[in-house]
């Protein structure tokens, strides 16, 4: 009889503590349910006037459909339709995937090999170099473009690949570096002299230890950094001139909307177009990119 009561009692105890917790963290939880509506808000109305007709969107609002929500008439594809079929689109996204790949390959290969030397190499002004590189991620392209494109023009880079891959390259360096040499700096040392006293050289260190064990760091900086070129409207026009043959989808949407934005509904299609690539690159390296985010916050 008494253990009954004793097992009741801590039943009751138990139940009393967890609706205590859930209660103290009820704030919490509310004010992350409302700052994720806040912030899809924006992305639903984008893809609400996505689908609505153009005089529909002249006339009212995106909320507006929330009157007879299940009234699918006022929802349409002519939106979709319209960029997709529009003339050069399809070049435009072969050419955003012949800039956007090498363009984050390439700054990935130079930074991994330089974080592997500012962690692990001897070298004079190893320190001094390494400051020199994060202090340009303080410095805005914006102050690159003209003396850039004047050595593009003398070079003969100006409108070709090659120059805007480079571009992106020397714009992407300073952050990768700075991430994967924090987070290659963090590899056990003990792993990285073991494999000195077995012979192996930089090269077969680098190999074989540092780029498996820093794939979630490179797969997070990949994310970054092809996000930033696939999405780039900038260093594309000012490089590469707008010309149709290397124009990539950002600069082809902006002829569609137009000079004074008179079929803007267009890119409200074309946004949720190029949306499309992006969100395929974080869902397969969204594994990697979780780990490369949460490397070192817990030791153990």
């Amino acid at each position: 009889m008494k253990s009954k009561r004793r097992r009741k009692s801590n039943s009751v105890k138990h139940l009393s503590h967890q609706l205590r917790n859930a209660f103290n963290s009820l704030p919490v939880h509310l004010s992350l349910i409302v700052i994720s509506l806040i912030w899809t808000l924006p992305t639903v109305g984008l893809l609400i006037s996505s689908l609505r007709p153009k005089d529909d969107l002249l006339e009212s609002g995106w909320w507006m459909v929330f009157q007879h929500p299940f009234d699918f008439t006022q929802y349409q594809l002519g939106n979709y339709i319209d960029v997709l079929t529009a003339e050069g689109m399809g070049q435009a996204f072969l050419n955003s995937f012949a800039i956007a790949i090498p363009a984050t390959l390439i700054p990935i290969a130079i930074a991994t090999f330089a974080a592997y030397a500012f962690s692990w190499m001897t070298f004079p002004g190893r320190q001094l170099l390494f400051i020199l590189v994060v202090g340009l991620l303080v410095v805005p392209l914006q102050m690159t473009l003209i003396p850039v494109l004047r050595s593009y023009n003398h070079l003969g880079l100006s409108g070709s690949f090659l120059g805007v891959w480079l571009a992106h390259t020397g714009y992407g360096m300073p952050l990768g570096i700075y991430l994967l040499r924090n987070y290659i700096g963090s590899l056990p040392k003990d792993l990285i002299e073991a494999a000195a006293v077995d012979g192996a050289s930089h090269l077969t260190t680098f190999t074989r230890l540092i780029v498996p064990l820093s794939l979630p760091a490179i797969a997070s900086f990949a994310v970054f950094q092809f996000l930033w070129v696939w999405n780039d409207l900038l260093v594309a026009l000012v490089y590469l001139g707008g010309t149709p043959d290397v124009a990539p989808l950002t600069m082809r949407l902006t002829t569609l909307v137009g000079s004074r934005g008179e079929a803007w509904h267009l890119l409200t299609a074309g946004a949720f177009v190029t949306m499309i690539v992006p969100l395929i690159v974080f869902f397969a390296l969204q594994r990697y990119f979780v780990r490369g985010i949460l490397a070192g916050s817990v030791k153990g």
